[in-house]
């Protein structure tokens, strides 16, 4: 009982900081697209290189992560309008990341006799696949609620791991190898709804609900800053359209 009472143990500064930060980094603009396009590129080309230090790198930079905590979160509040939003940032990034990897491996790499060894550990999922999603989206739950933790959050992206298998897809996609798409594509399932499962339970546990109304508010700030940046650069398109 003393292990909950202190995992629920965060005050309501935190919690309000830790939703406005999760909606913030989850918002589909054009920087979390960029990112979500050169993380998939670097991961691509790290498998096909067979280097773990570069798929590693590409895990650091990708924000997929967040998008699906939201999703949780969503869920948690009962907001639908989260629901949607991060269902559409998690399927754009998914398949802006499926097409990047394929295009990437036909022009580097378009046969595949061999298949490297950070490709083949991405093919074979197993129950510890899931196990380590469900600890991973416990760990990273709580690391959002506690800024003193915040720091361990690259290394619990690194732990998830969706970058790798959603380039795998891609490359298996571009290869015409079923083997490797339905095992990436298994991979990448099992590590969803661990992440899901357990960062609901999370939140759940730390009554994020009673914060309901700073998410509402953070989703239409970003909504705002999204549709201005929208609108200032049609405003450039449409002057240097007009000087041409």
């Amino acid at each position: 009982m003393s292990f909950f009472a202190h995992f629920r143990n965060v005050s309501d500064a935190d919690k309000g900081e830790a939703i406005e930060k999760l909606i913030k980094d989850s918002t589909p603009d054009y920087d979390f697209f960029l990112m979500v396009m050169l993380s998939i590129l670097m991961a691509t080309s790290g498998l096909l290189l067979d280097s773990a230090a570069v798929v590693i790198g590409s895990m650091l930079i990708a924000p997929v992560l967040y998008p699906i905590l939201s999703l949780s979160l969503g869920m948690v509040i009962a907001d639908h309008k989260l629901i949607s939003r991060s269902i559409y940032t998690i399927l754009k990034s998914f398949a802006l990341g499926v097409v990047a990897a394929v295009i990437v491996t036909l022009f580097f790499m378009p046969t595949g006799n061999v298949i490297p060894f950070e490709i083949f550990s991405r093919i074979n999922p197993s129950l510890l696949t899931f196990v380590v999603s469900i600890i991973s989206g416990i760990a990273v739950s709580v690391a959002l609620v506690r800024p003193d933790l915040n720091a361990t959050l690259p290394g619990i992206a690194i732990s998830v791991a969706l970058i790798p298998p959603l380039a795998t897809i891609g490359i298996g996609i571009a290869w015409l190898n079923w083997q490797i798409i339905s095992g990436s594509i298994v991979f990448l399932t099992f590590s969803v709804i661990g992440i899901v499962f357990s960062s609901l339970a999370s939140f759940s546990l730390l009554n994020l609900y009673v914060k309901r109304s700073v998410a509402q508010k953070t989703i239409d700030k970003e909504e705002k800053r999204v549709q201005k940046e929208e609108e200032t650069v049609d405003e450039i398109k449409s002057s240097e359209t007009t000087r041409a």
